[in-house]
């Protein structure tokens, strides 16, 4: 799964990076959904400052942190498999963005309804810690 999100991540970005301007957006669902090309500085939600190497590391020891919070449950359970390779394949993508370019490249711009630009990576990530939250809720529930 982390092969798979990290591959969708990179081509998604350089799709992006190769045929747009940065600043410049494209309507996929008016009034809904554009891809707007953005290099971000910053870390999630804009949050972090812009210290390339202090993300870099913060992901990193994040990804370890988790790693260790949930081998367990990753042992037992597929669907935290799936997750975890989610998150570290969005993750990996996005540290790969920082040591190539300084910056990750975010394009996923819900204008309407959401202030921050995001890539796949991200949504991975976000999407696979919502299943592992799920996965525990559930698990403590079958307890």
């Amino acid at each position: 799964m982390a092969v798979a999100v990290l591959w969708a991540d990179q081509y998604t970005k350089r799709l992006v990076a190769t045929t747009f301007m940065p600043g410049e957006s494209r309507t996929v669902i008016p009034h809904l959904l554009r891809w707007t090309y953005e290099r971000n500085i910053h870390g999630a939600f804009g949050l972090f400052g812009n210290n390339a190497v202090l993300l870099i590391a913060m992901a990193i020891v994040v990804l370890v942190l988790f790693w260790f919070s949930f081998r367990e449950a990753a042992a037992r359970s597929l669907t935290v498999r799936i997750a975890f390779g989610m998150i570290v394949g969005g993750a990996i993508g996005n540290i790969v963005d920082r040591l190539h370019y300084g910056y990750v490249i975010d394009f996923i711009d819900f204008y309407r309804i959401w202030p921050n630009i995001f890539n796949v990576g991200d949504s991975c990530i976000t999407v696979g810690v919502g299943l592992v939250l799920l996965s525990s809720l559930v698990a403590r529930r079958h307890r």
